[in-house]
């Protein structure tokens, strides 16, 4: 009866892939495993739909216990196939790379005596990876090059995406030109059909990271576009998140700061299932956006979190600490973030390269400015010109004039000041890029005005000024204003912005705003336009934020709302004063997840003792390293006596289900009603407490 009910489970979860159910399928076959302990094949697609539905430690089990079963049977080549499958899950996921090492060294010792195959091929390819990832790119390229030879044999999709990363080594090297060239041929590999999902995701994205990293952000801009269409509907687990980071970065060149706030949040939600210390790029995407926006302390914030996922929160921590006025700290925290580089391994910042000195040394140019120390700034200034000769950059090489010219005219130099600053304004606006390009505009202005060209001083300041308003840069804009003695437009500017989100007087009638629900429909009506929007949970979520103006809801509330109970209860238990079952997903880590835990640790512990005895002191420091983050990772999951802690599920969970609910329906609400679009993005705040804070000068009143 259970292998009867087994294989009914399998065959609806088959149906459910077919029709992009991941969650279902994924559902349906852990029933089947409980009935029955699934075989080799149906672990694989547990594995798989378990990636896409964002349970990567089911992923890296299913694929451990098919190794187990393969060994048994005496199947070693189908084994080692199944340990490659488990490092490469380790490698682009947890970034792990003891564990990674120590499941190559297994599926190495299984394939001996084995003539070539496709899981030598891909075994090239976690080799190169675990080089790339750990700054060896001259190893890298060796086992690139063996999994491109290999693959054309054996394998054409490990071919393919050997090539990406040879391409990626190359580049990252410094050999940029053969780096393009190669990246450029590889692409076909993206459009071409050929290659799984995952395999299609992974070369999408070494492509826009290779391109994003060196500046080159018109292609960069093109491929994320393409890999944006490409990733509705695909099983492809973390790329999903991934492509939204790109996205973000390219929204916060060209000014969108809402916008990239908003990829930038979303893709943090996608990504939290996966990714362990990588996790702090997109939340430092996330703090360079705010930065942008003047939310310093929404900013701080973000880097802090960097910081306490075990990831570089450098320059942004000390941009931070400069906007706050604090010079020193700022000055002390980016002199130690270029003395003691993090070499924690990273797909997308990849260590020991220069080009992740780079946002260092731009942001060591500004805080030795302030800070008087015109030398430093100097030394910086140069080596960051050196870095954009050595990786054909153009942004960096913008970048590097735009230093020079604020250095020089603080030296006095404004000759040759101006000349820096108009060729940063012209890279810059060729790049595409309206807040450089406005910034290099003001260090013109200035140079203008120290030589007595008051004229083309106030031309080059408004130009600034219009730049800035554009993207909605207000202390910018202001700034800007008052350099061109327009000061008295400081209010108009901020007028300006608010009359694109807000009345220009009085009370809004209730007549005239509309969110209501009809049925599966909602009639939404703001500023003379009226659209119809399908039901879905954010739209309920914000009706209970328009109805109370200024009242902030806990999100307990919110989610508790729609499933009839109170969330007075979770609240209480947070507090210590009672306890509701509500919501509550169980322990941090539970008993599986601990195993899992227990023999990452274990494999570390043997990568450590094997590193100290070929006297590799570097490997040995890398996996201390990661040992000492799982453990930090376990102490927070554990409490005293060992006792498994509750998690913060009650909160966590609600918070990230509504913040992603509320900004999914607000982009839905923006591509239908641009006007309404914006009025929320300024007005609804998401996190642990939700509000709708209109500005308190327009009053705003919604018939719900």
């Amino acid at each position: 009866m259970s292998e009867a009910l087994q294989t009914t489970l399998v065959e609806q979860a088959r149906e459910a892939v077919e029709r992009g159910e991941w969650q279902h399928a994924h559902d349906l076959l852990i029933e089947a495993d409980a009935c029955m302990p699934l075989g080799e094949a149906d672990l694989a697609l547990l594995a798989d739909v378990a990636y896409a539905a964002g349970h990567l430690d089911v992923t890296i089990d299913a694929w451990e216990r098919a190794h187990a079963q393969s060994l048994r049977s005496g199947n070693n080549l189908a084994a080692a196939g199944a340990a490659v499958r488990v490092a490469m899950h380790l490698l682009f996921d947890t970034a792990l790379m003891a564990p990674v090492r120590g499941w190559i060294k297994r599926a190495e010792r299984l394939l001996e005596g084995h003539d070539e195959t496709s899981v030598h091929a891909w075994l090239a390819v976690v080799r190169n990876y675990e080089r790339l990832l750990s700054g060896d790119f001259e190893t890298a390229r060796h086992w690139a090059r063996l999994a491109i030879e290999v693959g054309a044999r054996c394998d054409p999709a490990a071919a393919a995406v050997g090539r990406v990363a040879e391409a990626r080594s190359l580049i990252l090297d410094g050999d940029v030109s053969q780096g393009l060239g190669n990246l450029n041929e590889a692409a076909v590999a993206a459009v071409s059909g050929e290659l799984s999902p995952l395999l299609t995701g992974i070369v999408y994205c070494e492509l826009v990271c290779a391109l994003q990293a060196l500046g080159q952000y018109d292609l960069a801009e093109e491929w994320t576009a393409a890999m944006e269409r490409w990733r509705h509907g695909q099983p492809a687990g973390s790329i999903h998140g991934r492509c939204r980071v790109h996205r973000a970065e390219i929204l916060r060149l060209r000014g969108s700061y809402r916008e990239a706030e908003q990829e930038a949040l979303l893709a943090c939600e996608e990504l939290r299932p996966y990714l362990r210390r990588e996790f702090g790029w997109p939340l430092s995407e996330l703090g360079r956006i705010r930065l942008r926006k003047g939310d310093i302390a929404g900013a701080e914030e973000a880097f802090r979190a960097v910081h306490e996922v075990g990831w570089d929160p450098q320059p942004g921590l000390a941009l931070v600490y400069l906007a706050k006025g604090d010079v020193a700290l700022a000055a002390t925290s980016i002199q130690y973030a270029l003395d003691h580089p993090l070499k924690i391994p990273s797909k997308e910042f990849p260590p020991n390269t220069e080009l992740r000195r780079a946002p260092l040394l731009e942001a060591q140019v500004e805080v030795a400015i302030a800070a008087g120390d015109l030398d430093l700034a100097r030394a910086a200034a140069d080596e960051l010109a050196r870095v954009a000769t050595l990786f054909e950059s153009k942004s960096f090489a913008a970048s590097a004039a735009l230093a020079r010219g604020r250095i020089r005219l603080v030296a006095g130099d404004t000759g040759d000041a101006r000349r820096d600053f108009d060729e940063a304004v012209q890279l810059w606006t060729e790049i595409g890029a309206p807040y450089e390009t406005a910034l290099a505009r003001m260090g013109l202005g200035r140079a203008h005005r120290a030589e007595g060209d008051e004229v083309r001083a106030v031309q080059e300041f408004q130009a600034a000024q219009l730049g800035f308003e554009r993207i909605e840069a207000v202390h910018q804009a202001t700034e800007a204003a008052r350099e061109s003695g327009n000061a008295g437009r400081d209010e108009r500017i901020e007028r300006t912005r608010l009359s694109k989100i807000q009345p220009a007087s009085g009370v809004r009638l209730a007549s005239e705003n509309v969110f209501r629900r009809d049925g599966d429909y909602w009639t939404v009506a703001f500023d003379g336009q009226t659209v119809h929007l399908r039901d879905v949970k954010g739209l309920r979520y914000l009706a209970r934020l328009l109805a109370v103006p200024g009242r902030e809801f806990h999100v307990l509330d919110l989610v508790g709302s729609e499933r009839g109970w109170s969330g007075d209860a979770d609240r209480k238990a947070e507090r210590g004063t009672g306890f509701s079952s509500a919501l509550d997903s169980g322990v941090l880590v539970d008993t599986q997840a601990r195993e899992a835990y227990r023999r990452r640790l274990a494999e570390i512990a043997e990568d450590v003792d094997e590193a100290r005895a070929m006297g590799d002191d570097e490997r040995a420091a890398q996996a201390e390293s990661e040992r000492d983050f799982l453990v930090s990772e376990l102490a927070r999951a554990v409490g005293l006596g060992g006792r498994d802690r509750r998690a913060d599920s009650a909160s966590e969970r609600a918070r990230a289900s509504v913040t992603r609910a509320v900004r999914q329906s607000m982009v839905r609400i923006h591509e239908h009603h641009p006007t309404l679009g914006e009025h929320l993005n300024h007005a609804i705040r998401t996190g642990t407490y939700c509000a709708y804070l209109p500005d308190p000068r327009y009053p705003m009143v919604w018939m719900l």
